[in-house]
């Protein structure tokens, strides 16, 4: 949200599509290197999230997170019950009265966690709603209970200081927080997430919990993500037990490169998790690779499936954009799919707003694609083939 930072972020998760990534209270946010002082220890109420972490202090509780990558300190939370007494705490620590009654999210993967809490009611502004799919959610909307606040570059910051949320959540690739540190200056909570950066899938899906803790809602996202982790695991069972071998290709021309995720990427995870061999697997990097056409199609020529092609729609775009698409052989078998096959009511992606929530469907839609005998019933939910 900082600067054009909603822009970038838009334009990288368009780039993750591309490449099958299938992703009262105080008013300064708490930078804290050293532990609060507590009667417990930290615990983890997760079982793959690692961004953030939970301290019991008397009624309270203390939410450490780590904001960004590489982030050398965490941004420190301490919720505490309304009307309760506020334990002693670091000077940086925002300090939150729970459950809060509104709330303004900025990135549309929010909206789920809400959603499937049951607290789809207690949204009242977002940046751009025409992103936004949720069904649940654009009614709230289209009956004028959502303030649009104009994109993040310019958001009215004035309209959002009216609404006077409870909370805006937020996300940051930095230290840098942009406009989210002149929404706290206007005595507005502001708290970070990172999901983005989780590594596993179910991690990513299991900050579920960490909304659920503002609303006090744990036991319903307790029960919400132990569904998806059940789907998740029956299905990567069964793909497991699939005796063929699908080689996998994936991504799009950005210029004159190629982007794909790497070998250890969260992309590569879920290949690998469906049974396919990902044909850059051996690579060791969890970022994305920049590969030129001719090594590209030297390698991935006679691949079996191509997964992940951005905002492509059909073959025919595909080859307007770029000829040499046509020489691969998914694309001549036809045999190419895109995540983006569900959009909202103005547009919006439902790949991105509800796919980190729900890696079961994705990883369901790749084990359909890639092994189509070990779920004969199951319909693919967020990809398609291109005809």
């Amino acid at each position: 949200m900082i600067k054009d930072f909603r822009h970038k972020i838009l334009d990288f998760r368009i780039l993750l599509m591309a490449c099958g990534v299938w992703l009262a209270a105080s008013t300064v946010i708490s930078c804290n290197e050293k532990k609060s002082k507590s009667k417990t220890e930290p615990h983890s109420i997760t079982k793959y999230a690692e961004g953030f972490r939970v301290t019991e202090i008397e009624e309270s509780k203390l939410v450490d997170v780590i904001p960004y990558q590489q982030a050398a300190i965490t941004y420190q939370y301490l919720l505490v019950p309304m009307g309760g007494k506020v334990p002693q705490h670091s000077a940086t620590t925002q300090v939150i009265f729970v459950p809060i009654k509104s709330i303004v999210c900025t990135s549309t993967s929010h909206i789920p966690l809400l959603d499937y809490i049951n607290e789809t009611k207690k949204l009242i502004g977002f940046p751009t709603t025409d992103y936004i799919s949720s069904e649940k959610m654009r009614q709230r909307i289209d009956s004028g209970f959502v303030k649009d606040l104009g994109i993040d570059k310019g958001m009215d910051v004035e309209a959002l200081y009216n609404l006077k949320p409870s909370l805006v959540m937020g996300y940051t690739i930095g230290k840098d927080l942009g406009q989210l540190k002149k929404i706290q200056e206007l005595g507005i909570p502001v708290v970070i997430n990172a999901e983005y950066l989780e590594k596993h899938p179910l991690g990513r899906a299991e900050w579920i919990k960490f909304m659920a803790l503002f609303f006090g809602k744990e036991k319903e996202a307790d029960s919400v993500f132990s569904q998806i982790e059940n789907e998740y695991l029956s299905t990567l069972k069964s793909a497991a037990g699939s005796t063929s071998t699908t080689t996998v290709m994936t991504g799009v021309l950005y210029g004159d490169a190629w982007f794909m995720p790497g070998g250890k990427n969260y992309a590569a995870k879920f290949l690998k998790d469906a049974g396919c061999n990902y044909l850059w697997a051996s690579d060791t990097t969890s970022g994305f690779l920049q590969v030129s056409f001719e090594n590209v199609f030297t390698k991935a020529k006679q691949a079996d499936l191509w997964i992940g092609v951005g905002t492509f729609k059909t073959l025919a775009e595909m080859k307007a954009s770029e000829e040499r698409y046509a020489l691969f052989k998914p694309f001549t078998d036809k045999q190419i799919y895109t995540s983006n096959a569900r959009q909202g009511a103005k547009g919006g992606s439902e790949f991105l707003e509800l796919g980190y929530l729900r890696p079961d469907l994705i990883l369901k839609d790749l084990v359909k694609i890639a092994h189509p005998e070990l779920l004969p019933n199951y319909e693919l939910y967020f990809h398609k083939r291109l005809e």
